[in-house]
């Protein structure tokens, strides 16, 4: 069976940029800005506070692990009271070494291994916004695992590097994905996909993508009337059926017009258009150029 899960990442090509030792002692507070890459930190000791733009704010202990698909604005402080230092994550370069909050000297009272990786797709902002904001797990010690071995291989030089910090990422968030409890997040892939009616009909999405799906088509497969689907699918995944279906395919789409490996009409067809036509015109009012443009501008960074 299709895993939707297993496609997307797979789809959003995750590499390894940046993992470091973070420790924090005393009194200490900093504000970062809107970063956009996903950033994720797992508790080694002690404790502090995490401040998400839009979230609840969360009281991380040793063995939680988090994960910001986006990164949005977020402040990570202790509990006692300090003025925030901002720092820009676009402009302030990573520090070398181990990064330290508060007093400069002692045993620090927070110990986290943290970092960022980016998303090699050409629309990753359309798929991640199918994700949570904000990750929290509590009480899975494989992801903290996962977490210590990329910031070993992060600093490692031997061959075959990249490809393993690839391989390590791609686990790390599916471990972390499916460690949430999606029945609890806000409206989302991880929701539809915890949805005893709804999972089957994302999955035959993922699955038949080429299939000419129709919301009658899809509710039978979740053994629901087209009205009780519509509303249920709505309100679970965040976006209506059609409109999740015409996402996935024009991201697939990209991906296979950026490989350069197949013709206009194989793409047509992978992904569910009669023609070549037809898909060109859908793709256009999609992503807002023709298919063969977007090909010649690349990796789509010029839209």
């Amino acid at each position: 069976m299709t895993d939707p899960l297993l496609d997307v990442i797979r789809l959003l090509r995750p590499r390894a940029v940046f993992a470091k030792s973070i420790t924090g002692a005393g009194a200490w507070a900093v504000r970062y800005g809107e970063f956009g890459h996903p950033g994720f930190c797992a508790m080694i000791e002690g404790r502090c506070r995490l401040m998400v733009e839009g979230e609840a704010p969360a009281e991380l202990e040793a063995g939680d692990f988090v994960l910001l698909p986006a990164t949005p604005r977020f402040t990570m402080s202790s509990f006692a009271p300090a003025t925030a230092v901002f720092v820009d994550p676009d402009r302030d370069p990573a520090a070398e070494g181990e990064i330290r909050y508060g007093r400069r000297d002692g045993v620090p009272d927070m110990r986290q291994f943290g970092g960022y990786f980016v998303f090699d797709a050409p629309d990753a902002a359309l798929v991640v916004s199918l994700l949570p904001r904000l990750i929290h797990i509590r009480g899975v010690p494989r992801l903290t695992t996962m977490v210590r071995l990329l910031g070993e291989e992060a600093v490692n030089d031997e061959a075959g590097r990249e490809l393993i910090l690839e391989r390590l990422v791609e686990i790390l968030l599916i471990e972390a994905l499916r460690s949430v409890r999606g029945e609890s997040t806000k409206p989302g892939l991880l929701r539809g996909l915890a949805d005893r009616r709804i999972a089957p009909a994302l999955r035959r999405m993922h699955a038949d993508m080429e299939k000419p799906w129709t919301v009658d088509a899809l509710a039978r497969t979740a053994g629901m009337s087209r009205s009780a689907f519509f509303e249920r699918f709505s309100r679970t995944v965040g976006v209506r059926p059609m409109e999740y279906l015409l996402t996935w395919r024009m991201a697939v789409a990209k991906d296979l017009l950026r490989s350069g490996r197949l013709a206009l009409d194989e793409v047509a067809q992978r992904v569910g258009y009669s023609s070549a036509s037809t898909f060109s015109t859908a793709f256009s009012r999609s992503v807002g150029v023709p298919p063969g443009r977007f090909t010649r501008l690349g990796d789509g960074t010029a839209l």
